[in-house]
């Protein structure tokens, strides 16, 4: 370090931003639109003593940099930046405060609140920063990375979106319980690339894992001195770097290295690797949070402000502040973070937390916006699956269906419809349910063509799901009316009602048969509405095992057994269920991936028709009868099974007699059934009434001319 220190820096690139070696030395490249000057600190192995500082000395465009001949990979360093503190014009430039890198691939330390709760800035404009310390003793710090990870025959299994089948999980949660996992990789990267759980995925069916959030992230102040956590990880200050937290560090690998040595494992398997990333905004929050990087370095160009009173945050996340992606410089850091995940770590694919912030102009969104049109030239982005949260909390913020074209999108109104359908019908059989109807129901099931068929938009890029991360487990939605938080330290006000009232006995476990069996029924019946839906299907880890977070519906607070899959106490039936239904999914494909017209071909076979249980067409005024609840669809050109397939569904609290449409039909899924077995072949009638509150899948044998009798949902 002596000699390191000896030598001059030099004027280096401004490119590619962030530190890199080049194996002769490394340059330094900031952005920082507003600073007037940037200071480079070196420090010790461990970060905690200073050795060094020194100007960057060439400065090109917005633009900081230096080189620093015979400097090696290892290296430690921080940032200061000077300029002017006038909050009131948006500018907090502090040089008391070392800053984090934005393009730290490796941070060096834990950040640690302070005794005494952070003061907020100075909500009016004052000519010097309230008094600081320097923090440099306790701040998070870059290390220098250079490494080559040997990822041999990696193939990205690239799974078309018709054969995709999402599985949202957490990888702490998914594997920190399970007692096939070696104890020392419980919780971790390793865990997740672990023989037992990769045979259960590939046994499930599932073809991709979307991870909850995987990047370096911080926990709130006010977590913090509860003695929480931020578990989901929604709080991200390193948008290049792993959470180290989520490592096992065994066999000497670090994050970086045990994270590739996942995903070439999950690759190898045929699995996908999809994550959820958030840049709608970071951990500094808002006007009262920590000055950590972003916020010291260019208050101005990384945030959006409020432009009446710049000492303020546009808060369209709800957390504080919205990263800026307006801004060139910044929209590259997010362009250049993603490449780095594909290029550098393999993954396949991300879901955005909060997307609409990412579309959004100097007013409204649009699909047409700087970022959307980057992805989409883009030759190493282009080609991965990107998934969007359609909505955000700033104004006209909902844009379910308003993303571009190839974008998949988390279809809610799905979620609402099958809940509403199946659920708060078995609550009150006998009470209409607002914007229920067997149209809704129809029109949700074929990919919500109502959204985005008119928008030339496939079938796949309804994203359909019943639960996600986000809420109620499916076992808890069936099973409490009212959210159990208080766990989480906000005295139950979190987190989001449960809209259903199902009020179908006690709140929790009961003991109760009746009770149980119709709980567990519409557990099958709502995993089956949503894997064999037209669109592309994604399950919440855990709901195929009846996994319960005991009426917690906003865990994301709860590193603990609270939100932790309980691998002994599993529900294997329901798990050879939803092992059958995806199989059948693979097998049959019961929606092609292309939009039905209703209309008869030349032999007279219908690619879609919908029918009473009586076997006459379904039209006109009876899509919309409030309290009938019963319907078939005839799917006379499935995406995959060479005979046509039908769809009785029974969402009724009574059974009901179906009448089938001519040929013989044999029966492949009963979701009365336990595990779902059905194996009967009928033809006129089904040889028993279908069950209350379920759905069977048939299939046709000896087909026949289907002739067009029914006529599309409007």
């Amino acid at each position: 370090m002596d000699r390191l220190i000896s030598i001059a820096m030099q004027t280096g690139n401004p490119w590619p931003m962030g530190s890199h070696f080049d194996g002769h030395g490394i340059n330094f490249a900031v952005f920082s639109a507003h600073a007037k000057a940037i200071e480079l600190c070196l420090f010790d192995a461990t970060g905690s003593q200073e050795l060094a500082r020194m100007m960057l000395c060439g400065h090109t465009g917005d633009v900081w940099h230096g080189y620093l001949a015979g400097a090696q990979p290892g290296l430690v360093y921080g940032l200061r930046a000077h300029g002017p503190w006038r909050p009131e014009r948006g500018h907090r430039f502090d040089a008391s405060k070392l800053l984090l890198d934005p393009y730290a691939r490796d941070i060096v330390g834990e950040f640690i609140w302070p005794d005494v709760p952070v003061a907020s800035d100075p909500l009016q404009p004052l000519p010097t920063p309230v008094p600081t310390h320097d923090n440099a003793s306790r701040a998070l710090k870059a290390r220098v990375v250079h490494d080559a990870f040997d990822w041999q025959d990696d193939r990205p299994p690239h799974t078309p979106l018709a054969d995709s089948v999402l599985y949202e999980c957490h990888v702490k949660g998914f594997t920190q319980l399970n007692p096939h996992i070696p104890a020392q990789l419980r919780g971790t990267y390793a865990g997740l690339g672990h023989p037992a759980s990769v045979s259960y995925l590939q046994s499930l069916g599932i073809t991709a894992v979307s991870l909850l959030p995987v990047h370096y992230s911080v926990d709130e102040e006010r977590l913090v001195r509860m003695g929480l956590s931020n578990y989901w990880g929604y709080n991200t200050l390193g948008f290049f770097c792993v959470n180290p937290h989520l490592a096992s560090g065994t066999d000497g690998q670090s994050p970086r290295d045990e994270f590739r040595s996942m995903v070439h494992t999950l690759h190898a398997a045929g699995l996908e690797v999809i994550l959820d990333v958030v840049y709608n905004h970071t951990a500094e929050a808002g006007h009262e949070g920590p000055t950590i990087s972003f916020r010291g370095l260019d208050n101005a160009s990384y945030y959006r402000l409020s432009p009446n009173n710049p000492i303020h945050y546009k808060n369209f996340s709800g957390c504080g502040n919205t990263l800026d992606v307006r801004q060139p410089k910044v929209l590259q850091l997010v362009m250049d973070s993603l490449r780095y995940w594909v290029s550098d770590m393999h993954v396949d694919g991300f879901r955005f937390d909060l997307a609409t912030v990412l579309g959004r102009g100097d007013f409204s969104f649009s699909a047409q916006a700087p970022f959307f049109a980057a992805v989409a030239q883009d030759p190493v982005l282009s080609r991965v699956k990107m998934i969007a949260e359609p909505w955000d909390l700033g104004p006209d913020g909902y844009q379910l269906s308003g993303f571009p074209g190839g974008w998949l999108e988390w279809n809610d109104q799905f979620r609402d419809s099958m809940r509403r359908f199946w659920v708060q019908s078995a609550a009150s059989p006998q009470v209409p349910v607002a914007n229920s109807t067997r149209g809704d129901f129809a029109m949700r099931l074929c990919a919500s063509s109502d959204l985005y068929q008119g928008r030339n938009r496939a079938p796949a890029e309804s994203l359909n799901y019943t639960v996600s991360h986000d809420g109620f487990t499916l076992r808890d939605l069936l099973s409490y009316n009212q959210r159990h938080n208080l766990a989480n330290g906000e005295d139950n006000r979190d987190g989001h009602g449960n809209n259903i009232n199902f009020n179908c006995g006690a709140e929790g476990p009961s003991n109760d048969p009746a009770v149980n069996t119709l709980r567990a029924s519409l557990q099958r019946t709502l995993l089956a509405s949503t894997l064999l839906a037209q669109g592309t299907p994604m399950l919440c880890a855990g709901d195929e095992l009846g996994h319960t977070q005991g009426g917690n519906n906003n865990p994301y607070c709860q590193d603990n057994p609270i939100a932790w899959i309980n691998w002994t106490d599993l529900d294997s039936n329901l798990l050879a269920f939803t092992q059958r239904v995806i199989a059948l999914r693979h097998q049959l494909q019961p929606f092609a991936n292309h939009w039905y017209s209703g209309v008869a071909d030349a032999q007279g076979i219908c690619d879609l028709s919908w029918w009473n249980a009586d076997g006459g067409a379904l039209q006109y005024s009876a899509w919309h009868l409030p309290l009938d609840r019963t319907l078939a669809c005839l799917i006379g050109k499935p995406g995959r099974s060479a005979t046509p397939l039908l769809l009785l569904v029974n969402a009724s609290a009574s059974p009901q007699v179906f009448v089938l449409p001519k040929g013989e039909w044999h029966a492949l899924l009963d979701t009365n059934h336990p595990r779902g077995e059905a194996d009967w072949v009928a033809s006129t009638f089904a040889p028993e009434p279908v069950a209350a509150h379920s759905l069977l899948l048939l299939q046709q044998i000896n087909p026949q001319q289907l002739l067009k009798t029914s006529v599309e949902p409007t």
